[in-house]
């Protein structure tokens, strides 16, 4: 019995050998599926901004074309949305902070949550879930279609006819609809609030004035502007990498969405800690 004790023991360190081998295992696939999967993004990045700085003359109103129409499907069709969500935001926010309007503290608060933080992340969100999912969902039919096969076949390059404008018109829809939203979330709430309510935040809005920066409005903009390349650039490969089963639409879409906002998140604390850091 005595001896049997330890005839077990190399049993056990062979499986839990295994067992680590196999954890060890299963990181390095997953690390080299993510770094082949940002080598992927990188490079149809890459492709996208090669394509807009050496412009070719053939097809170019088509391309102005489907920018202005991404813009006004991403920006224009989502302002009933946007403006509620500012002035939801906005209105608590500067009401709560009105009562520490007495402290120098409040106006940089306000700079904090809405115009570095809630303003671009609020925006990228909207965004991902209502029109970046629709470019997914577009491109993966055309690709279960072999309607992007197609052009190829025709001569013509797809990355420039449809997902050059995707690109361009969701990155200039979430700039303006990121100072769409700041614009509602505090002139909006103000104006509400000095309406219908008898609080008086002029002092607040006094020390909000002193204490944004150039710097925070320059965060800010960098900030919706990644998001905007980010959001475009996961959807399209998402779209594009679709197979020929319509199943992989639904699941790409929704990697894609969520693949966006995690990325957003990253971005956002990577330039805050640039900046701010």
């Amino acid at each position: 019995m005595f001896f049997g004790f330890f005839y077990k023991k190399p049993g056990i360190k062979k499986r839990k050998s295994a067992m680590l081998t196999s954890m060890v295992g299963k990181t390095g696939r997953r690390t080299l599926a993510l770094l082949d999967y940002m080598t992927r993004i990188f490079a149809l990045f890459w492709r996208l901004l090669h394509l807009s700085l050496f412009r070719q003359k053939e097809g170019r109103i088509m391309v102005r074309r489907g920018i202005v129409e991404q813009v006004y499907f991403t920006a224009v069709q989502a302002l009933p949305i946007i403006i509620p969500i500012a002035l939801i935001v906005g209105i608590p926010t500067i009401l709560q902070l009105a009562v520490l309007s007495g402290q120098q503290e409040a106006g940089r608060i306000a700079v904090i949550l809405v115009v570095r933080e809630l303003g671009p992340i609020l925006t990228a969100l909207v965004v991902t879930l209502r029109s970046a999912t629709a470019v997914t969902i577009e491109l993966g039919y055309m690709s279960v279609l072999k309607e992007i096969e197609a052009l190829e076949m025709a001569g013509i390059d797809p990355l420039r006819l449809i997902c050059l404008p995707r690109l361009v018109g969701i990155t200039v829809a979430i700039v303006c609809l990121f100072v769409v939203f700041n614009l509602v979330a505090i002139a909006g709430s103000y104006v509400l609030i000095l309406t219908f309510t008898e609080a008086n935040i002029s002092q607040f809005l006094i020390s909000f004035s002193q204490a944004i920066t150039g710097i925070d409005i320059i965060a800010s903009f960098i900030k919706a502007f990644s998001f905007g390349i980010i959001i475009s650039l996961v959807c399209i490969y998402r779209g594009l990498s679709c197979h020929s089963n319509f199943t992989w639409i639904a699941i790409n879409t929704s990697k894609a969405s969520m693949e966006s906002f995690f990325f957003c998140l990253v971005a956002n604390i990577f330039i805050t800690v640039v900046f701010y850091g």
